[in-house]
């Protein structure tokens, strides 16, 4: 079977397009990345939990457009905000980590 030549990892499509790790540009990306992230954790922890984003934005006192703009990245949150929503709202546990 012939392997297509063009096919790349997605590590190698950010260096080529955005450049290497360091770089503006990427860095960048990165963080947009992970900005995007927490919507789609947000939301598949909500789907999860059967709840639509009116009943989420209901038992943290919030509105419903709110949840969808973290959901949808068109907002930034606080880690505050964002403890609030998955232990008030979620009965879950918020993970933080950073790495050097």
């Amino acid at each position: 079977m012939k392997q297509n030549s063009n096919i790349m990892t997605l590590d190698q499509f950010k260096e080529k397009h955005y450049g290497k790790i360091g770089t503006k540009k990427r860095d960048e990306l990165e963080a947009g990345y992970e900005s995007f992230k927490i919507g789609v954790l947000l939301h598949q922890a909500r789907t999860k939990k059967g709840l639509t984003q009116e009943e989420l934005a209901q038992k943290v006192g919030m509105t419903k457009s709110y949840i969808s703009r973290i959901e949808n990245n068109v907002k930034e949150i606080r880690i505050s905000t964002l403890q609030k929503i998955v232990e008030s709202g979620l009965d879950g546990k918020m993970q933080l980590s950073i790495q050097i």
